[in-house]
């Protein structure tokens, strides 16, 4: 069931959600050769608990982060911890704080000093198309367009979208209904209703699609060790698409 959120629910929701990519913000803005992920993830801990929240992700289903610091082949959910970030590397932050009840989630990956070309471009075309899939997200259209969306931007530029992890509603819990894969057909699933509130973040890798998770039970990686990159905005369904998850 998508969960249609009221006017003061949505309130609730942008107030995080600016908390949220505040946050973000700063954590992308401590990144450079030298840092350990576990620096990020501390440094994550004390921002939440001065803005009054607590980590969506500490706990859930046994994380045992704040955040999620995810570095070149690492997809997603990389647990902070003792690696040392060196220069080159790009570095994926998910953040998620939870306030007043509900939940903001959003990601970013950013440039450890000086980066490949190919790099750049990897995160240039995440980023386009996490943006063409919030322009879809308006009254009216069908989740199937987002998913399309996205496909399109990446697989026109030769990269590709990794299948076994997808955007989510966001509200009250983490994850609500519906999924929201990276790649799809237009036209298709649930229409899109004003006050649903969803979380698209496209995971890009330059070669294959395939992962697989480590040892540790939490961190994805690409299969071929090629480097992934992850962006994620929350946005509020309406006649235009609302981004919460802007500072």
């Amino acid at each position: 069931m998508i969960v249609i959120k009221t006017p003061s629910e949505l309130d609730a929701m942008r107030r995080v959600n600016r908390i949220t990519a505040r946050i973000r913000d700063e954590l992308a803005a401590l990144v450079r050769p030298g840092i350990t992920t576990l620096d990020l993830g501390n440094a994550a801990g004390e921002l939440i608990r001065k803005a009054g929240g607590v980590s969506a992700f500490y706990g859930y289903h046994g994380f045992a982060g704040q955040i999620c610091v995810s570095v070149n082949d690492e997809v997603v959910h990389g647990i902070p911890g003792p690696r040392v970030i060196q220069n080159g590397d790009i570095v994926s932050i998910d953040t998620g704080v939870c306030y007043e009840g509900f939940i903001g989630d959003t990601a970013i990956t950013v440039a450890a000093g000086e980066i490949s070309d190919e790099n750049k471009r990897l995160l240039e075309v995440t980023k386009a198309s996490l943006a063409a899939g919030v322009a879809k997200a308006v009254v009216g259209n069908r989740l199937g367009d987002i998913s399309h969306a996205i496909q399109t931007v990446v697989e026109a530029a030769g990269f590709s979208i990794v299948r076994e992890f997808v955007g989510h509603g966001i509200g009250r819990d983490l994850h609500e209904d519906p999924q929201i894969p990276n790649f799809g057909k237009p036209g298709r699933g649930p229409v899109l209703k004003a006050g649903m509130t969803l979380a698209i973040e496209p995971m890009v890798n330059i070669g294959g699609a395939k992962v697989e998770i480590l040892e540790d039970k939490w961190t994805v990686v690409t299969k071929d060790g090629s480097c992934s990159a992850h962006f994620e905005h929350t946005v509020a369904v309406g006649l235009k698409p609302e981004i919460l998850t802007l500072p």
